[in-house]
C-alpha cells in the first residue's frame, strides 16, 4: 500500500513538474509589404528617355520590442528580364546591394515598427511589349522569427488619370462663391472603370452642393473631405469634365485657406471612403461627368501630362481679421499658500488662423510673474525667461514665460496655459502681465490679422488692494497639473476642448502609372496634415527612415 503511495505521489510530482514547465513563446512573425501592382510607362517616356517609377518595400515589426538579431532580405529582380529595368534609389536602400538578378539588404535589428528596407527605381525595358507583366518578390530571414514575403505585380502599361488644374482666384471676402471646375483625362494605355474625385477643404472653405455619389467627413479637426464616386468606363485618350455644379464659399470665419482635389480610379480609394450611404445628401442628385467632343479635347495649354498630375492643390487670402484678447487675472492667497493661475487668451474672430505651412504657432504668450510669487510647475510648451526675456537654465521658478500655440487657433477659441505658483511672500497689489503678440520664424511680430491692439495685454494681479470679488487661491493636492489646453465654442450650446500641442523647456504623388490609380488617402490638415497657412499649403509627409536598430 505504501509502495502505491510513494508511486502514485511521484506521479503526482511528475506531473506538477510538467505543468509548471513554462512554455516557450512563438517566434516572432514579421510581415514584408510593397504596392499590390505597379505599371510602367511604356519605353519610351514623353521625353524620350525611359520613365522611372518608385517601388517601396517595407517590414513591420508589431511585437511591441526591438528585434536584436541580423535579418536578411532578397529580392527576387529574375522575372523581370526584358520587362523592366531596375536601380536602387539613392538614398533609401542603405545596407542594399544589387546584382543582375537580385537585390539584398541587411538589418542588424528591427525597431517595433513599419520601417523601410529597400526603394526601387522601375522603368520599362527598351524592348518591353505592351501589357507584359512580371512579379517582383521579397523574401526575409532570420534566426529566431520569419518573414511574410511580399509581391508586387509589374506591368508595362496601364491607366493614367491626369487631373487638368482649375482656374480658381485666390481673392476672395467672406461670403463670396466661385465654382470649382473639374477636367480630367486617362493619358494611360488602359481603361479606368470609375473615378473617384476627393475634394478636401479647409476650416474656412465650404463646398455647397451635395450629391448623393459624393460623401463628406471630417478628416481632421481642420479638415473636411468629399469623395465623389463618378461611374462609367474613362477610356484611354479621352477627356472628361463633370457637369454637376461643384461651388466654394468662403465662410464668415475664413482667412487663410484652401483645397486639395483629385482624382483616383474608384477601386483604389479606400473603401471606408466610399460607404455613400453613410454620409450622404439623399437630395435625390447625382454629380455626373462627360466626355468633351474631339474639338475640346485637348486640355488647357500647358498643362503637364505627367502621369503624377492627378492632384493639386490650392491657397486663398480672405479678407478678414482675428482679434486676440489676453485674459486679465487676479489672486488671493497668504504666504506659504500655492495657487493655481490658468493664464491665457482668446480668440474673439471672427477668423480662424493658421501657420501650419511656416511650420509655426499662431501666436506667443508673454506672461510675467507678480513679485513675491514664484512659479513652481509651469505648463509644458512654456519656456521661462529672465525678466528682460533672455534664455536661462531652470524653467521653474523663472519671473516671465514665453508659451506657444499649435499652429492652428480656431475663431472664438480660448487657449489656457495653467501654472501653480507659491506665494513666499505677500506683496500687497503685487502686477505681473499677460501679453499675447505674433509669432514668426524670424523672430516675434505684430500680427497683421489683429487691428485691435489695445486688449492684446491684461493684469495678472496677486493680492490687489481692491475690494471686487476675485478667484481664492487652489491648493495644490500633489496631482500632475493639466496640460495647456484651449476650448472652442461656436455656440452657447456647444464646448469642445482639446489638449494644446506643446513642448519642454526650452504629396503630391510620385509620378507613376500606378500611383495615378492608387489612394491620395486622407489629407489631414494641421499638425502632420494638409493646412491653408499663410496663404500656403501643408503636406505633412510621412517620414521615412531605415527602421533599423
Amino acid at each position: 500500500m505504501r509502495k502505491r503511495i510513494s508511486l502514485l505521489a511521484a506521479s503526482g510530482l511528475v506531473a506538477l513538474g510538467l505543468a509548471t514547465t513554462p512554455a516557450h513563446a512563438a517566434d516572432p512573425v514579421f510581415t514584408l509589404s510593397g504596392p499590390a501592382e505597379v505599371g510602367l510607362r511604356p519605353h519610351p517616356g514623353p521625353s524620350g528617355d525611359a520613365h522611372k517609377t518608385t517601388v517601396e518595400f517595407r517590414v513591420d515589426n508589431t511585437t511591441g520590442t526591438v528585434f536584436d538579431k541580423r535579418s536578411t532580405f532578397t529580392i527576387d529582380l529574375g522575372a523581370l528580364k526584358g520587362i523592366a529595368d531596375v536601380t536602387l534609389a539613392k538614398g533609401h536602400s542603405q545596407g542594399c546591394t544589387q546584382t543582375a538578378t537580385a537585390v539584398t539588404c541587411a538589418a542588424e535589428g528591427l525597431y517595433p515598427r513599419d520601417s523601410e528596407v529597400a526603394t526601387l527605381e522601375l522603368s520599362a525595358a527598351k524592348d518591353s511589349k505592351l501589357g507584359a507583366s512580371a512579379d517582383l518578390t521579397m523574401t526575409g530571414k532570420t534566426e529566431g522569427a520569419t518573414f511574410k514575403q511580399a509581391t508586387t505585380r509589374v506591368k508595362v502599361g496601364g491607366p493614367d488619370l491626369v487631373l487638368e488644374e482649375a482656374a480658381l482666384k485666390a481673392k476672395m471676402n467672406p461670403g463670396d462663391t466661385q465654382g470649382l471646375p473639374i477636367v480630367f483625362a486617362n493619358a494611360g494605355t488602359e481603361s479606368v472603370n470609375g473615378v473617384a474625385l476627393r475634394i478636401d477643404t479647409t476650416h474656412g472653405m465650404d463646398l455647397v452642393e451635395k450629391y448623393d455619389n459624393c460623401s463628406v467627413d471630417k478628416a481632421s479637426d481642420w479638415t473636411t473631405g468629399t469623395v465623389c464616386v463618378l461611374d462609367g468606363e474613362f477610356k484611354p485618350g479621352a477627356v472628361y469634365e463633370v457637369s454637376g455644379a461643384l461651388t466654394l464659399k468662403a465662410a464668415a470665419h475664413a482667412f487663410h485657406d484652401g483645397i486639395v482635389y483629385s482624382v483616383n480610379a474608384a477601386g483604389k480609394e479606400p473603401a471606408a471612403r466610399q460607404q455613400l450611404g453613410k454620409n450622404t445628401a439623399g437630395t435625390g442628385k447625382k454629380l455626373a461627368v462627360t466626355e468633351r467632343t474631339p474639338a475640346k479635347a485637348a486640355l488647357r495649354p500647358g498643362a503637364d501630362l505627367a502621369p503624377g498630375d492627378n492632384r493639386h492643390e490650392f491657397d486663398f487670402e480672405v479678407k478678414n481679421t482675428a482679434d486676440l484678447a489676453a485674459d486679465a487675472l487676479s489672486l488671493k492667497g497668504k504666504a506659504g499658500d500655492t495657487v493655481r493661475a490658468d493664464l491665457g487668451f482668446r480668440n474673439k474672430g471672427p477668423a480662424w488662423v493658421s501657420y501650419a505651412r511656416r511650420g509655426s504657432g499662431v501666436a506667443r504668450t508673454d506672461i510675467v510673474i507678480p513679485q513675491g510669487a514664484k512659479v513652481t510647475k509651469a505648463p509644458a510648451g512654456c519656456e521661462g525667461v529672465e525678466a528682460d526675456g533672455t534664455s536661462r537654465k531652470q524653467n521653474a521658478g523663472a519671473p516671465r514665460y514665453f508659451c506657444w500655440t499649435d499652429s492652428a487657433l480656431g475663431e472664438q477659441e480660448k487657449v489656457s496655459y495653467p501654472f501653480e505658483l507659491k506665494i513666499e511672500k505677500v506683496v500687497a497689489d503685487a502686477k505681473g502681465s499677460v501679453t499675447v503678440d505674433g509669432w514668426a520664424p524670424d523672430g516675434i511680430q505684430a500680427e497683421g490679422f489683429d487691428p485691435n491692439k489695445a486688449n492684446d495685454k491684461a493684469a495678472f494681479v496677486i493680492n490687489a488692494r481692491d475690494t471686487g470679488p476675485t478667484p481664492g487661491p487652489t491648493s495644490s493636492t500633489g496631482s500632475p497639473s493639466p496640460k495647456p489646453s484651449s476650448s472652442t465654442s461656436p455656440s452657447p450650446s456647444v464646448s469642445v476642448t482639446t489638449t494644446a500641442a506643446v513642448t519642454g523647456t526650452g504629396p503630391k504623388a510620385n509620378g507613376n502609372l500606378a500611383s495615378t490609380g492608387s489612394s491620395v488617402g486622407p489629407v489631414a490638415f494641421g499638425a502632420a496634415v494638409l493646412v491653408a497657412a499663410g496663404g500656403l499649403l501643408f503636406v505633412a509627409v510621412r517620414r521615412r527612415d531605415t527602421g533599423r536598430a
